[in-house]
């Protein structure tokens, strides 16, 4: 069946959706030691979604750096625990590896926050954001691209949280692997779709913003008198 898109999703629709979240298996990492066996299993696999948290700043000045990075693949998601580990040796040879495509959204905000740990020269990445552009879709967000794609609501509630607490919550883990694990479903569908023909993409005009409204006014022809 044919598949509707949007360019642009109505983002007042999402919270009406039925809500989607990871399935699989999460492992927490937080020593080199099992981050060293976490990577050589990544690296075994043929495609990865990545993603990454931060301590929210609430005070002027204020800065932290990236505390999670999360790597899955389709059934297995690794959270590994930057604000303990640190970038460790096997965790640059994931972010450098070119053999393994990582899809992800929003990439160059991700290297630039890890780029803050450790310099290391990125491999393959595939960002989402500029691959749903090929057939026209124009949002940039993965709550609204998922809900586009699926149909399906990815809550972002814990976006906010301390992600550098001592024991991360079963709500948090969920919505990191979440979060990296819909990044390969999306990449996936895309490429079916591309494969397929499988879609019409309805195309939803730019809502007028005020401003504009005003210009528009403003340069209308006047009425003779």
């Amino acid at each position: 069946m044919e598949k509707l898109l949007y360019n642009r999703y109505d983002k007042s629709l999402i919270p009406q959706l039925p809500r989607v979240v990871f399935q699989g298996r999460i492992v927490v990492v937080q020593s080199a030691g099992e981050a060293e066996r976490a990577v050589d299993y990544l690296l075994s696999c043929d495609l990865l979604g990545i993603d990454s948290e931060t301590r929210p700043s609430f005070r002027r000045g204020e800065n932290h750096k990236v505390s999670l990075l999360q790597v899955s693949t389709r059934d297995i998601c690794f959270l590994f625990r930057l604000n303990m580990t640190g970038l460790t040796p096997s965790l640059l040879r994931l972010l450098e590896d070119t053999t393994v495509p990582k899809v992800g959204l929003s990439l160059q905000d991700d290297m630039l926050m890890l780029h803050k740990r450790a310099a290391f020269t990125p491999g393959l990445f595939i960002d989402l954001q500029h691959e749903v552009k090929r057939i026209g879709i124009e949002d940039m967000s993965l709550q609204k691209l998922y809900a586009n794609f699926f149909g399906m609501r990815i809550r972002k509630r814990e976006q906010l949280s301390n992600w550098e607490r001592d024991v991360l919550t079963d709500a948090q883990k969920l919505y990191a692997a979440t979060d990296a694990w819909a990044c390969i479903s999306l990449y996936e569908e895309l490429l079916r779709l591309e494969a397929t023909g499988d879609y019409r993409l309805v195309v939803v005009p730019a809502p007028v913003q005020p401003q504009q409204q005003a210009s528009d006014i403003t340069n209308e022809t006047p009425l003779q008198q």
